[in-house]
């Protein structure tokens, strides 16, 4: 369950780090609007790697649109583009 403080709250940082726990991050407010958050760091981890699967399925789905609108390029040509890529180094 996640906790909702005022930042003003930090001055005893302490009790508010106690506070946050996988699972149940603490979100700071100021002025009565969301500022920060908390997160333990395994919750943090499984944030970036949700982000990256994101980032890496928007790729895929990159290819799939430009397959279906520029169609396949052929096994000999995929080989030699990463051949020439190769050897350019």
């Amino acid at each position: 369950m996640a906790t909702i403080a005022p930042v003003s709250d930090l001055r005893n940082y302490g009790s508010v780090l106690e506070k946050v726990s996988a699972g149940s991050p603490v979100y700071l407010t100021r002025n009565g609007h969301g500022a920060y958050s908390i997160r333990d760091m395994k919750d943090e981890e499984n944030f970036q790697k949700a982000e990256a699967m994101i980032q890496l399925l928007c790729e895929l789905n990159a290819g799939i649109r430009s397959v279906e609108e520029e169609g396949w390029i052929s096994e000999d040509d995929f080989r030699s583009h990463f051949n020439n890529r190769r050897n350019d180094r």
